[in-house]
């Protein structure tokens, strides 16, 4: 199982890391009331790693609650 998830979890990155480097123009961000160039992999790179942290923390959530009940 825990090569599985090993496996799982680097073929994920490497799949993340090409779609970071093939996305590198800038594309503009709109932030209230300006408007700034920001580089598209920069906000593939933030959404990743936001995505990986809020997984990690409800699924620590999720088994805290499932240790509790045990």
């Amino acid at each position: 199982m825990k090569k599985a998830k090993l496996a799982a979890i680097v073929i994920v990155s490497i799949a993340a890391l090409i779609i970071v480097l093939q996305n590198t123009e800038a594309t503009p961000a709109r932030i209230l009331f300006w408007n700034v160039p920001v580089s598209r992999s920069l906000v593939l790179t933030l959404t990743f790693v936001l995505v990986f942290v809020l997984g990690v923390l409800v699924a620590s959530n999720f088994l805290r609650k499932k240790r509790s009940k045990a």
